[in-house]
């Protein structure tokens, strides 16, 4: 219900960015990027200046047949694809790139048909899964070849849980596949991944780019199973029109390209969705030891990322509107928000709302407000939500900081990139300019340079990505909120251990 009611209110009463489309001469080259989303497959077509000539949705459900259930039916994500490449004229394209939403289960049967829905990225039934493998094989070892914990989205820990829960259907598994690979396999025939979505499964040895045999034996998943693992740009098959399909690539992996971080010297991506990214590109593998960040292969060769992931940034705006019965007038609750003074009179505002990653990998913790008085009304509590989520991010780019190059600056995109007022608070909070995207492709933008550079229009997807790049607005840190969110940080990061220490 909240998503059905952002979609109405979309703008969020915002000036949104100018796309890019119908600013660019007719152009015989049309390159497309498809991003198979939780709740939608995205498209867009660009040309040979990465300028977007159209975009495309098309969406379809999520089923949760039991609490911290998370499924979907393959061919829901394959009908809406269909569906976006024909509207954005595929048959003629030069190239397609895929993305994807990460982490997703797809298991096949004998003859390449789904044998049960796939199990999502925000499925939380393997968690007693993931811990035991954890422990057995030791938080050390696993970082060092997965550069991630075993967390209860991650591929790996599902498989696991299918083999103890519904081990009928376990038994006749012969391809196990990643959501925006089923769409491959649909469209080409062929059975492929990528390097980057690949990490995202705990079966990936992500320093050298290949499964692990060793990850593989811990979480008992037969080899033969995994299909055959690219570089992003690389050829993987081609449609029934001859047109070449890129390996493609993660959403975040590909949203990053999209925005053109590419390496040590790039800007951050930051990404307010439901869930909220600072995203940093890297020329070597560098996971962080204890696992508080993500560490993955990026979508271009030879490059890595480092990634931290809160579980709720925009999403923890959409359920605060939600709850004050504002979910129909976003902006006025902006609005009122923006009356208040960085800091808000002392409340503060803990997003774990359904556990959190970075730095904290715990599924149990909860959210909490504090520090409420009686001059608090709900602008009060909107600009508390949008401090907490800037507060959550930092920690990430703290960890990002302290282990390589500091980012001098940020490309941001996602819903949340809308509100002029939470990118002054973000970037005040994190003391780093930001950027807005003119296009709001997002992973689907990135798929399409891939698809650009297996198609033969782009020699290099590093440099179309920086070629493409639109920047429609800046936002610099204000200097008199640094000093005070400076100040208040301590505060914040004193609820985590508050609030872990609280009963079940």
């Amino acid at each position: 219900m909240v998503l059905s009611k952002i979609r109405q209110n979309e703008g969020w009463g915002l000036q949104r960015p100018t796309s890019a489309a119908g600013t660019h001469a007719v152009s015989d080259t049309r390159i497309i990027g498809i991003d198979v989303g939780t709740t939608s497959a995205k498209g867009v077509a660009i040309d040979e200046s990465g300028g977007v000539l159209a975009q495309a949705e098309r969406s379809y459900p999520v089923s949760m047949p039991h609490p911290g259930w998370s499924e979907q039916d393959p061919e829901h994500w394959w009908q809406a694809t269909e569906a976006v490449l024909a509207q954005l004229g595929a048959d003629h394209a030069q190239g397609i790139g895929l993305s994807g939403q990460m982490h997703g289960l797809v298991v096949l049967g004998s003859d390449d048909r789904p044998l049960r829905p796939a199990i999502l990225w925000n499925d939380g039934r393997s968690q007693p899964q993931a811990t035991r493998i954890e422990s057995e094989l030791g938080v050390e070892r696993l970082v060092a070849l997965s550069g991630n914990r075993a967390l209860a989205g991650f591929t790996a820990p599902k498989l696991t849980w299918l083999a103890e829960h519904e081990p009928d259907v376990h038994r006749r598994i012969r391809r196990v596949l990643l959501p925006k690979d089923y769409v491959r396999l649909r469209l080409t025939g062929e059975l492929a991944t990528d390097v980057s979505d690949a990490s995202g499964t705990l079966l990936l040895d992500v320093a050298h780019r290949q499964w692990s045999p060793e990850l593989a034996e811990a979480f008992a998943v037969d080899t033969g199973w995994l299909p055959a693992v690219h570089e992003s740009p690389s050829v993987t098959g081609r449609t029934r029109d001859g047109v070449p399909v890129a390996a493609g690539a993660g959403d975040q992996a590909a949203g990053a390209l999209g925005v053109g971080v590419v390496g040590d010297a790039s800007p951050a991506s930051l990404v307010l969705g439901t869930s909220g990214v600072i995203f940093a590109a890297r020329s070597a593998y560098t996971p962080d030891p204890q696992g508080r960040l993500h560490a993955f292969c990026h979508a271009l060769p030879r490059t890595w990322h480092v990634m931290g992931v809160i579980l709720s940034a925009a999403g923890a705006l959409a359920w605060l509107a939600d709850t004050l019965q504002a979910a129909d007038d976003i902006p006025a609750l902006l609005d009122a928000a923006a009356a208040w003074a960085p800091g808000v009179e002392g409340l503060a505002f803990a997003p774990y709302l359904s556990g959190e990653r970075t730095p904290y990998p715990d599924s149990d913790v909860r959210g909490a407000f504090t520090g409420l008085g009686l001059r608090h009304d709900r602008g009060a509590l909107a600009r508390a939500v949008l401090e907490g989520v800037a507060y959550a991010l930092r920690d990430g780019l703290d960890l990002i900081a302290a282990a390589g190059p500091v980012p001098a600056y940020a490309r941001v995109s996602g819903g949340g990139a809308r509100s002029d007022l939470w990118l002054r608070i973000l970037a005040s909070i994190l003391e780093l300019p930001l950027e807005r995207a003119v296009s709001e492709a997002g992973g689907a933008y990135g798929a399409a340079i891939l698809g650009g550079v297996a198609g033969g229009v782009f020699a290099d997807p590093a440099a179309a990505a920086q070629t493409g790049w639109r920047a429609a607005s800046r936002v610099d840190p204000d200097p008199e909120w640094v000093d005070r969110y400076a100040a208040h940080r301590g505060r914040y990061r004193a609820l985590y251990p508050a609030l872990h220490a609280l009963p079940a």
